[in-house]
């Protein structure tokens, strides 16, 4: 497809993102959450995967596409619970993106392949699932993690990160691990890592 057709799948992912009723602060004004997340996960796949193809473009813009939606509160509560919302989010955002780019003049090929991406089917064997989820951990690391790691502080469960991290860590490939290493960190979450990579 033209690059004008790409453009115009991201525009009208951010325009349905930029619908997010959840506001957070980025560059000094207050934005909606899913567009500000979603431009994160494209500037990171830019940075550090620029060759990226455009339904992997597509797929890493639209991964929290409309991701309000879907209540966690509307699942049992539990790991059960979550890992059903996990999916059943997945699932969501995996067929709207189908849907736009449909509308954008895709082929039902090249949408099937951008929602296995998003959905992270075959992780290990699909290179551009693992990128997916390279980029979303590492966004995880670089803007959310120093929130996320001083809610378990303040309950005093610095285990608790230490585990998550471990998680994460276990879901990225060996390039996303050196990306990871080579940020830099604030000394206090830079520690956190030591601990859980030891």
């Amino acid at each position: 497809m033209t690059i004008e057709t790409l453009n115009n799948t991201l525009s009208a992912i951010d325009e349905i993102n930029r619908q997010d009723p959840n506001l957070i602060l980025s560059n000094g004004s207050s934005q909606a959450k899913e567009l500000v997340y979603g431009q994160q996960m494209t500037d990171c796949l830019t940075q550090y995967w620029p060759a990226s193809n455009e339904i992997l473009q597509i797929a890493v813009r639209a991964q929290h596409i409309k991701r309000w939606q879907l209540k966690r509160t509307e699942f049992n509560e539990g790991k059960a619970g979550y890992y059903q919302w996990r999916i059943a989010q997945g699932k969501f955002h995996a067929e709207l993106t189908a849907s736009i780019m449909l509308e954008q003049g895709y082929l039902v090929k090249d949408t099937r392949q951008c929602a296995a991406i998003i959905r992270k089917e075959n992780l290990k064997t699909c290179s551009d699932s693992q990128t997916l989820e390279d980029v979303a951990c590492l966004v995880f690391l670089m803007h959310y993690f120093d929130e996320f790691a001083a809610k378990y502080t303040d309950q005093d469960n610095e285990a608790k990160i230490v585990r998550i991290v471990q998680l994460t860590w276990k879901k990225m490939s060996d390039k996303a691990h050196d990306i990871a290493l080579s940020l830099t960190l604030p000394e206090h979450l830079a520690v956190i890592v030591t601990k859980a990579l030891s």
